[in-house]
């Protein structure tokens, strides 16, 4: 598993050591990643247009290819339903 944020390397450590994550955070400034992922994309609050980024999850398989897209992703409760997906696919 891999996560990915614009935020610079020491923001995402402190967050990584903050929450005990136990996967890589990518950084990415230059939101290539994100962009090749569809995760930038305009957003809208209190009426107002801005081009954001959007809790998103891909499943990418070991093959490289993406398995399944979740376009947006609440932070409470989104692990297991990753895990839940990832356990059905090893059962195919």
């Amino acid at each position: 598993m891999v996560g990915c944020s614009s935020d610079p390397p020491d923001t995402m450590a402190r967050f990584r050591a903050k929450h005990k994550l136990n996967f890589t955070l990518v950084s990415d400034p230059e939101f290539r990643v994100i962009e090749a992922y569809g995760a930038r994309r305009m957003k809208t609050f209190l009426g107002k247009s801005f081009l954001g980024i959007v809790r998103s999850s891909v499943l990418i398989g070991p093959d490289g290819k993406v398995l399944r897209v979740w376009e947006k992703a609440a932070a409470k409760g989104h692990a297991a339903e990753v895990l839940e997906a990832i356990e059905e696919l090893r059962k195919k």
